[in-house]
């Protein structure tokens, strides 16, 4: 209209900003207008809050762009005090899935979101995002005295973002067609025939070879040690420095052996507990699809890869599940049928009694320091910093030992428990078939 006065609302806009609120009203202000409207009139709780809104605009603004002076001083709008625009320590945490890591796992290490970010800054805002749940318990009675069997469990999320997990099943796949082709070491790649429900899912190991059931050869299940497998490949120890390095596992116990499980749809894992061959905590890493493992201290078998017990974990793409401790050793766990494909790998320490005759130390494994945790970077659920001095080590090698000599005496008595009606399906060869096998007929 031509007699509209500039700067003034007109019907038409009053009508607008009425709809839109205070914000549609705001934008129809100038910048004079502006100021004086945040000059005066706030309670000392708004005022506050308007103050930290403006550095966190100013903290973004700095981040943007290339600050020349650690000392500039802006005029706060609203108490007209004198405030000094210092870059930030940190940027905004971007999201998980922007941020790719220079370490192996994440390619090049840059995308468009890391905005000039150092691989110190970028880590730091990785591992403040990983969520760590560490209170599992179930109560059962376990010779007589109430115990909680999930004690030692951890689950780590966050670990591995979308990106990072693509590049590792990518991997995995890859490792399959060179165990199909006959590229890896014999009893490295094991792709059995799927003759029922719950059978045949495909392993492949590396860094020790291990048996799950009496062989044709007469070996008891544990680790053969005059069989060799392929070494771990690199991108899996790269797996292993971020986990050790973000205090998901601990420097005393670093792997040095997986095992890969291939699953299609129905496939799964019978109730066991995993063989004291292997230190304690190791973990199991999971990719594709979630699906729920159940632990108790008695496991049922419904039907052909249907299983029931007292506590169902989810394990979500991308988590680290740790077992430790009595979810490690007293309570059995076990995997019913998923349902998609699924993809996991679990990552263990060899008992050093027990290492293949021709195994090497790696190295590359031998020198991971963990990232060094504040207060402001814990991600939730982490509450303190690992102990770490020779004494501390060397008592949980001793209670290692210990647990595994325990393990040994109590073997008779655990293989005359009782079983159900379906310890054909538990117990029979093909729930883990001799390693090396490769059906003749893998696509």
């Amino acid at each position: 209209m031509a007699g509209d006065i500039p700067g003034k609302l007109t019907d038409s806009d009053s009508d607008s900003a009425g709809r839109t609120g205070t914000i549609g009203l705001l934008k129809t202000l100038n910048r004079d207008e502006l100021l004086e409207v945040l000059s005066q009139g706030f309670c000392q709780h708004c005022e506050a809050l308007l103050e930290e809104r403006i550095h966190q605009l100013l903290n973004k603004r700095g981040s943007e762009s290339t600050v020349t002076s650690n000392n500039t001083l802006i005029s706060n709008p609203v108490t007209g005090k004198q405030l000094a625009r210092t870059p930030p320590l940190l940027p905004p945490p971007a999201a998980n899935a922007d941020i790719l890591l220079n370490d192996g796992l994440g390619g090049s290490g840059s995308t468009s979101s890391d905005n000039g970010l150092s691989e110190e800054q970028k880590e730091h805002i990785r591992f403040s995002q990983v969520v760590r749940k560490k209170d599992f318990v179930h109560m059962e009675k376990i010779n007589g005295k109430s115990m909680n069997v999930l004690k030692g469990l951890e689950l780590h999320t966050k670990v591995f973002n979308a990106e990072e997990q693509k590049k590792i099943i990518e991997c995995v796949y890859n490792l399959q067609r060179m165990g199909q082709k006959g590229q890896l070491r014999e009893r490295t790649y094991s792709e059995p025939r799927k003759w029922m429900r719950g059978k045949g899912r495909v392993t492949i190991q590396f860094g020790c070879c291990y048996n799950y059931a009496v062989d044709k050869n007469g070996n008891p299940p544990g680790i053969l040690r005059e069989e060799e497998v392929d070494p771990l490949p690199p991108l899996f120890k790269q797996m292993i420095k971020r986990m050790v390095r973000w205090h998901v596992l601990p420097t005393m116990c670093v792997p040095n052996s997986c095992i890969v499980n291939i699953y299609n749809e129905g496939d799964c894992i019978p109730p066991h507990i995993d063989h004291h061959d292997f230190l304690r905590p190791f973990c199991t890493v999971s990719f594709l699809t979630q699906c729920n493992i159940l632990f108790g201290s008695s496991l049922k078998i419904v039907n052909p890869g249907e299983f029931s017990g007292p506590v169902s974990i989810p394990l979500p793409v991308g988590s680290v599940l740790i077992l430790n401790g009595n979810g490690a050793d007293i309570a059995k766990h076990c995997v019913p049928a998923v349902p998609g494909k699924r993809i996991s790998i679990t990552f263990r320490r060899m008992e050093e009694s027990k290492l293949p005759y021709n195994f090497l130390p790696d190295p590359e494994l031998s020198r991971i320091k963990p990232f060094i945790v504040s207060p402001s970077s814990a991600p939730q659920g982490h509450h303190q910093k690992p102990v770490i001095n020779s004494s501390f080590v060397k008592a949980v090698v001793q209670q290692n030992q210990h647990r595994n000599d325990q393990a040994i005496k109590d073997k008779p008595d655990r293989e005359a428990t009782k079983t159900t009606k379906n310890d054909s399906f538990l117990c029979g060869n093909d729930d883990f078939p001799p390693l090396g096998k490769a059906s003749k007929g893998a696509s």
